[in-house]
């Protein structure tokens, strides 16, 4: 993991636009109208957007991380808590057998353990992805109504993953 640059939007659009239309394909909801747009937040000078690379390079994923959480469906003594929070991972689909999305879920946890922060939080729109972010470690705590979408609203406490290094490794090693 790496933080982004201005260099990665072409990369981190073409992953996008490689997740969007395996999405697609599945009759999911995908990110392709935002793809432009979530890809330039790689030049955000905030250093936020963070990649995952293989090792020749390839962009094979990308997350936001931010020192605030949104404060709308978190208690006051929830939001009292250092915590990082996650937005918008999108990972390659060709990588998926090797779970890269849990891979960048794993470091956050690591690394917000490692700068003191207690939680890691993150919130999504669908319940297939509560699933999924459950087997990560993660407990939905909340649900929340906004505007014109329900937001669950999950977390995990930060602690030092063991195995991280290996977890890189073996992304670096094969390709699905």
């Amino acid at each position: 993991m790496r933080p982004a640059t201005a260099a990665d939007i072409p990369a981190i659009e073409t992953m996008i636009f490689a997740r969007s239309a395996w999405l697609e394909d599945r009759g999911l909801p995908s990110w392709r109208a935002d793809a432009a747009e979530l890809a330039a937040q790689a030049e955000n000078p905030n250093g936020d957007v963070w990649v995952l690379a293989d090792d020749s390079g390839k962009v094979i994923g990308c997350t936001t991380v931010q020192d605030e959480t949104p404060p709308w469906g978190w208690t006051e003594e929830e939001l009292a808590e250092p915590a990082h929070y996650l937005y918008t991972t999108v990972t390659d689909p060709e990588f998926r057998h090797q779970k890269p999305g849990t891979t960048i879920a794993l470091w956050a946890v690591d690394r917000a353990f490692t700068e003191g922060r207690a939680w890691v939080r993150r919130g999504c729109r669908f319940p297939e992805l509560v699933n999924y972010y459950r087997g990560q470690g993660f407990d939905l705590l909340h649900e929340v109504q906004r505007t014109h979408a329900r937001i669950y609203l999950m977390a995990r406490r930060a602690e030092r993953i063991a195995d991280l290094d290996e977890r890189f490794k073996g992304l670096q090693a094969i390709r699905s």
